[in-house]
């Protein structure tokens, strides 16, 4: 006869990703060091006397995509990379290009998709 285990003393945790409509993180990089186009694996042949690179953290992480599109629509700004699978984008451009992406994704969020949104935060 096989012995019952008593696991009473033990804690059971199941843990979930319960994501809310949010932009987490929208952040500006000025003017970064050239190696940092390099190590994310963009397009290093920018003038970088102008160049920012523009973060942006959401989740349901497919809000990506239209994260994306607005941002193109909204300046000259070049999608760097997008993942719908974490939510992230990465755009490219000079200063007011990215600001001009960042402004209006964040508030197309906000305002339309009713996402609860950061500041926009700049180095």
């Amino acid at each position: 006869m096989a012995d019952i285990m008593d696991f009473s003393d033990r804690m059971r945790i199941i843990q979930e990703l319960v994501p809310g409509k949010q932009i987490t993180l929208a952040h500006i990089i000025a003017n970064p060091d050239r190696i940092l186009y390099k190590k994310l694996g963009l397009d290093p042949a920018v003038d970088y006397s102008k160049a920012a690179i523009g973060i942006v953290t959401m989740s349901p992480a497919e809000t990506a995509i239209i994260a994306a599109d607005i941002a193109m629509k909204a300046s000259g700004a070049e999608i760097g990379f997008v993942d719908r699978f974490s939510g992230t984008l990465i755009v490219t451009g000079t200063v007011s290009e990215v600001d001009a992406a960042l402004k209006a994704l964040c508030d197309y969020a906000e305002e339309t998709l009713g996402f609860t949104v950061c500041p926009i935060t700049k180095t």
